[in-house]
């Protein structure tokens, strides 16, 4: 979606309601398993930042911390079982997520689930998801797509075009798209802009490709930044520190 159809953004960022993608392993900090406290609380003060400028936020967290569905059904889990199973560890980190927003903010957060457990969540409700964030709420969608098949980035996908957002942020170990993994490639470099042709052209796997295709239909950009720097997620959204957007159309 056009940054305008869900209304004006707040003076000095770019965007009036966006979507943070992150992957479960961005949770890990130096844990090989779990949850890292530092990263939990920092992901707290950096979501609760950009919403202190006038910003709605939701959040799509992938499971991968806790068990990856390719994995399993390399091991032998058959592939759709396991896939469910990668969706119920994303239930698991939203359920953190939120209870660590509320603790270090106070903001309300509502996790709703795309697999319905009334116990612990909401439902996903396309409508109700936009009224928790024009109320300002968080939200975290869990569950993927609730489909097996289809990653959390195509869920991130999905939910920001259901839900009008103005720009997906991918939140990844770099600070941005780069020609190869620049922790193996010292001579990588890093691209400023990129269009959805290219990164589907070059296979830069910044997002699986039905996710860059959905992006592409729905007209809605992806900037790809480096998570782990306390306060990146605010300043990217102000324009600022380095990081990708991709776009229909190259600068």
């Amino acid at each position: 979606m056009a940054l305008g159809e869900t209304g004006s953004a707040p003076r000095g960022v770019r965007f009036r309601r966006v979507l943070l993608k992150m992957s479960g392993e961005a949770l890990l900090g130096e844990r090989e398993y779990g949850h890292d406290r530092e990263v939990l609380q920092q992901l707290a003060h950096d979501v609760a930042a950009v919403q202190a400028l006038g910003v709605q936020v939701c959040l799509v967290i992938g499971g991968g911390n806790i068990v990856r569905g390719n994995t399993l059904a390399a091991a032998g889990v058959e592939r759709a079982t396991a896939d469910y199973m990668g969706m119920l560890a994303t239930v698991i980190n939203a359920l953190a997520v939120q209870s660590v927003i509320e603790q270090q903010t106070g903001i309300p957060t509502r996790v709703m689930s795309a697999i319905p457990m009334a116990a612990v969540c909401e439902p996903y409700i396309r409508r109700r998801a936009v009224r928790h964030m024009e109320k300002g709420r968080i939200v975290i969608f869990a569950a993927g797509t609730g489909n097996p098949f289809f990653t959390t980035d195509t869920a991130a996908a999905l939910r920001a075009a259901e839900t009008g957002c103005d720009c997906i942020l991918k939140g990844t170990q770099v600070d941005g798209v780069y020609s190869a993994d620049p922790k193996r490639d010292p001579t990588a470099r890093r691209y400023d802009r990129l269009t959805y042709l290219e990164v589907l052209a070059r296979d830069l796997k910044v997002m699986d490709a039905s996710a860059i295709a959905l992006a592409r239909e729905s007209r809605i950009p992806i900037i790809v930044f480096k998570v782990r720097t306390p306060g990146a997620f605010r300043r990217v959204l102000q324009g600022e520190g380095p990081h990708t957007i991709i776009t229909e159309e190259a600068a």
